[in-house]
């Protein structure tokens, strides 16, 4: 299934969307149950019934969960090449531990930071001077649990959906953690809707960024360093997992810090990240004045 949350009219619902048919179908749920988009559907054993479809060139997407309860949880350096890329930028504050990282490497991301698949990433130059980007998939948590084992890890997501972990990487070599770098508002395009996890092959898909059309980023999944249920047992081995909650599993090699000389983000460039068995986000990069 691909679930959507949207507007129209000024109302935010969530949707049953067709993909093929370019339509959404609202679930019958009451006005104050879908302002939390997809979490008003996560641990439900029966959808509620879905009203008539329209087509989804009619409303205005909406993050699939438009505010995240808690942080949302990222990896960093967790493909081989991205690795290497970033250890070598100058900007790399865990480069002591090696190019490539022995353990996941785990930080976070405000909930405030989400927005919408078409909403515009905002970069503040009296802030940073240097906003990268970084299309990764993102894991949905169905069943949460703690000390989760790798086995029956899979058996803890709902599904997964598109993030650009949007980064100042000013910030970030800044300071020891990653937060603020992380954290500036609008610094995570999400959507265009969750996905289900039986509607996503993850041995064939792949991550792909595009700037201004042009390709930068481009790596399957298997890939991944550490792989989702890694992920999911060294997060829950001390940390209770919650329904809802939000993995950015690591971007590929390919992001701006990458070049020589870097290629950072600047007003009026669009990204593009797409994942297979998902769909795509499409942000315009915006000055705040």
């Amino acid at each position: 299934m691909h679930i959507a949350t949207y507007r129209i009219a000024g109302e935010r619902r969530v949707g049953l969307v067709d993909p093929a048919a370019g339509t959404v179908a609202a679930f019958d749920l009451p006005m104050d149950q879908a302002q939390a988009g997809l979490l008003a559907l996560i641990g439900r054993a029966v959808l509620p019934r879905t009203l008539m479809p329209m087509p989804l060139s009619q409303v205005t997407l909406e993050a699939p969960i438009p505010l995240p309860r808690r942080n949302i949880f990222c990896v960093g350096k967790n493909y081989r090449a991205h690795a290497a890329e970033f250890a070598a930028s100058g900007f790399d504050s865990s480069a002591a531990a090696g190019v490539v990282p022995a353990h996941p490497i785990i930080f976070s991301k405000l909930p405030e930071t989400v927005v919408g698949p078409q909403a515009e990433v905002q970069i503040d130059p009296a802030v940073s001077a240097a906003v990268d980007y970084e299309g990764e998939l993102a894991v949905i948590i169905g069943t949460g649990g703690r000390a989760i084992s790798k086995a029956a890890a899979m058996d803890h997501v709902w599904g997964y959906t598109i993030v650009n972990d949007v980064t100042a990487r000013d910030l970030q070599g800044r300071y020891s953690q990653w937060l603020i770098g992380k954290s500036q508002d609008t610094f995570c395009p999400m959507g265009p809707w969750a996905v289900t996890a039986d509607a996503v092959d993850l041995a064939t898909a792949a991550v792909r960024c595009f700037v201004n059309g042009e390709a930068r980023q481009d790596q399957a999944v298997r890939d991944l360093i550490f792989d989702i249920p890694t992920l999911i047992a060294t997060l829950s081995a001390g940390i209770t997992l919650n329904p809802g909650d939000i993995i950015a599993t690591g971007t590929p090699a390919g992001v701006g810090i990458g070049f020589d000389p870097p290629r950072y983000l600047r007003g009026g460039d669009v990204v593009r990240v797409e994942i297979d068995g998902i769909g795509a986000i499409e942000n315009r990069v915006g000055v705040r004045v």
